[in-house]
């Protein structure tokens, strides 16, 4: 039973309906201690979908402790990934199947498709996107490129999204790293570069794709923009009652929006 039940919001419980009818959380973990993640899904597991473990940072971890946050994450229904990053490096050392019979044994329930540093042609990315299914895991695919000189285009970003649901993914993550500025449809200010965000949604259903946002000016901007289930990824920990918050109007950036809209 939730706090102040008579105060209805727009959203349904997430608790009720998580996942993409009720928009997608994605939250980055770059390296928070087991005691923060157990204070983390106390507070805020109805509202977390996917966590995803930054970057290469699951290399560091004991394996013991890993595996144990792991499945604290999941054993409150979040899907738990490692970063692209490390899913690269394993495609760079030819270590694929070792990193995937790894991360299977660790309790990871996702894996990332991305080559935002490395280069892959479709066929090998096709090859590993059937190979991580073949395996059990949920998959979901990142386009983009993490060095501003090889950014994509617009029409690039869109070419690359739908070759990723045409093979089957279902949740393609639009690039824009943890800082979120000059990166996919964030300038270097963080602001929305909403050209070339049109071309990416021109012929796109919005609900296949997870737009990196880890500013609030970005969450609220796509808020407005696509509705309050627009899915949303590289949230802070400590941000996830904030961003749940401006999804439902109970922030006075989109308190009016929200009510509007019901």
């Amino acid at each position: 039973m939730k706090a102040f039940e008579s105060i209805p919001t727009p959203l349904k419980e997430r608790s009720e309906s998580k996942g993409i009818e009720n928009g997608i959380t994605m939250v980055i973990d770059e390296g928070i201690g087991y005691r923060e993640a157990q204070d983390l899904v106390e507070l805020a597991a109805d509202y977390i979908d996917i966590i995803k473990i930054a970057f290469a940072t699951a290399r560091l971890y004991d394996n013991k402790l890993l595996r144990r946050k792991v499945e604290l994450y999941r054993k409150n229904g979040i899907d738990v990934m490692p970063g692209g990053t490390f899913f690269e490096i394993a495609v760079f050392q030819n270590k694929l199947d070792e990193f995937l019979n790894e991360a299977k044994n660790l309790g990871f329930s996702m894996i990332e498709i991305s080559d935002g540093t490395i280069d892959m042609g479709d066929e090998e990315r096709l090859e590993a996107i059937n190979k991580v299914k073949d395996r059990g895991f949920k998959i979901i695919a990142e386009v983009g490129k993490k060095m501003r000189d090889r950014d994509l285009s617009g029409k690039e970003y869109a070419e690359g999204i739908l070759r990723d649901i045409k093979n089957g993914v279902g949740l393609v993550i639009v690039e824009a790293r943890a800082s979120g500025r000059g990166i996919g449809i964030w300038d270097e200010k963080g602001n929305p570069r909403e050209e070339k965000l049109n071309l990416i949604v021109e012929n796109i259903d919005v609900r296949h794709l997870l737009f990196e946002a880890p500013n609030k000016n970005q969450q609220v901007y796509l808020i407005k923009r696509f509705g309050p289930t627009v899915n949303l990824g590289n949230i802070k920990p400590k941000e996830i009652l904030a961003v749940e918050s401006l999804r439902r109007g109970l922030r006075g950036d989109t308190f009016l929006m929200a009510y509007k809209q019901h």
